[in-house]
């Protein structure tokens, strides 16, 4: 019957990840429908701005979520073990309270190094800069309200909301922008999309939580704001550093180059997300099931559950590295003829994602079974051997320099990580036959 069961399951977990990739490929088609109407339609310029800020949104967005988008997995998978899921809406309650509060301290953090960095007589913080941070709140509620979703088992709303009216909206408004001839209103528009989703994901959220069985739960001490900080802080380590490795690339560029450059660069970077879809995919609807299993203690299925996972991972990824690989610079030129020079970039961070595609849902695994603290120092370490890299890389090799940055701190930190679960569990995340 056990076994059955854990059959059971992992098709379940299949034919969910599948129907997540159908919708994550679809959002990309429009993440990239987008981006081609950007590059061909306005200057590289102004494109590049949109990428600045789109790079720096990542990261601050990741310190004002704290790693709680990820821990709220970590307490559904708990409460679902417990038959109580309802006790999540008084988790997402303090969630909610802690990212204003993070949101609105980083603003004021930035208005007050203002005249710091004017003192120092350092570059001043740009415009770009301010008006990315008036996002940033609206970014965090929006990104915080997918992942409850997503951990109430409203896994396809979840999607919708993160993968194709996040980009559908910003993809109409360009297209209104780009008729009306004002196209300077780019990132304005860009940081406007995630008050829509913040307000509309919220409302979701509220008519949810009314309903059975999430409107009830059984009493239960509540889970305060320290423990919730206590659990979301190796998350938030973790989280801010791999985002930061994933747009520090872009944000160091930019300080040894101008926005074209940038602009040319980011297609690279935007074309490897469709090799990181798969990953995603599976992931969003591994992770509770992960937590779920180590709660109760059921190791066995939770292993299995792994091994299967990795092969969907890596079988769905291979196709599109070859075709991304062989047809670089055609793929590329559809961008318009400037883009071409990002190839060689491009082929580099192949490299990086064919490594984490191999390596699986290590990270996934390692926050949802309690190894957080563990996973945080092996992205920090990455993340200063990131730094390094691009501080030396970029000025000798430009956006190629940028490139070896990225592929090889990926590359060093799945390496680890994989290592580092198979010494301690015995568990195989890599891709095994």
């Amino acid at each position: 019957m056990n076994l059955l069961s854990g059959k059971v399951n992992i098709n379940s977990i299949t034919g969910r990840s599948i129907g997540v990739l159908s919708l994550r490929l679809l959002g990309v088609g429009l993440f990239f429908l987008g981006t081609l109407y950007l590059t061909n339609e306005l200057s590289p310029d102004l494109v590049g701005q949109y990428d600045y800020s789109r790079a720096l949104l990542l990261f601050v967005g990741a310190i004002a979520l704290f790693g709680m988008q990820q821990s709220v997995i970590f307490y559904s998978g708990l409460y679902s073990a417990q038959n109580n899921l309802g006790q999540i809406r008084q988790v997402y309650r303090s969630m909610i309270l802690l990212v204003v509060a993070l949101s609105v301290g980083l603003n004021g953090l930035l208005y007050a190094l203002d005249p710091i960095v004017s003192a120092l007589g350092a570059k001043p913080i740009g415009d770009l800069v301010y008006q990315t941070f008036t996002g940033l709140l609206f970014y965090a509620i929006a990104m915080l309200n997918i992942d409850v979703l997503r951990a109430i088992d409203r896994i396809y709303v979840s999607e919708l909301f993160r993968n194709i009216l996040r980009y559908l909206i910003f993809f109409v408004g360009v297209v209104a922008l780009v008729v009306l001839g004002q196209p300077q209103w780019l990132v304005h528009v860009f940081l406007g999309s995630f008050v829509f989703l913040a307000l509309s994901s919220t409302a979701f959220l509220l008519y949810y939580f009314s309903q059975p069985p999430l409107n009830v739960f059984q009493p239960s001490a509540p889970i305060s704001t320290k423990e919730i900080l206590r659990r979301s802080a190796p998350m938030a380590i973790s989280a801010a550093s791999f985002l930061l490795m994933q747009s520090l690339d872009v944000l160091m560029l930019k300080q040894f180059d101008n926005y074209a450059v940038v602009a040319v660069y980011s297609v690279a970077v935007k074309l490897t997300l469709l090799l990181s879809v798969a990953l995603a995919s599976v992931n969003a609807v591994l992770a509770p099931k992960i937590a779920e299993d180590y709660n109760r203690g059921a190791l066995e299925a939770l292993a299995l559950k792994v091994k299967k996972s990795t092969r969907l991972i890596f079988f769905s990824t291979a196709p599109a590295i070859l075709i991304l690989a062989l047809g670089a610079e055609w793929i590329l030129s559809w961008f318009g003829a400037a883009y071409t020079g990002a190839k060689s970039a491009l082929l580099i961070l192949l490299l990086g994602q064919a490594v984490n595609a191999f390596c699986g849902s290590v990270g996934v695994y390692l926050n949802m079974t309690g190894k957080q603290k563990a996973f945080q120092w092996i992205v920090a370490s990455a993340l200063v051997l990131n730094i390094a890299l691009n501080a030396y890389l970029i000025p000798i090799y430009g956006m190629n320099g940028a490139a070896w940055a990225t592929a090889a701190s990926m590359m060093a930190w799945n390496f680890t990580a994989v290592l580092y679960v198979y010494k301690t569990d015995r568990i195989k995340t890599f891709l095994t036959w």
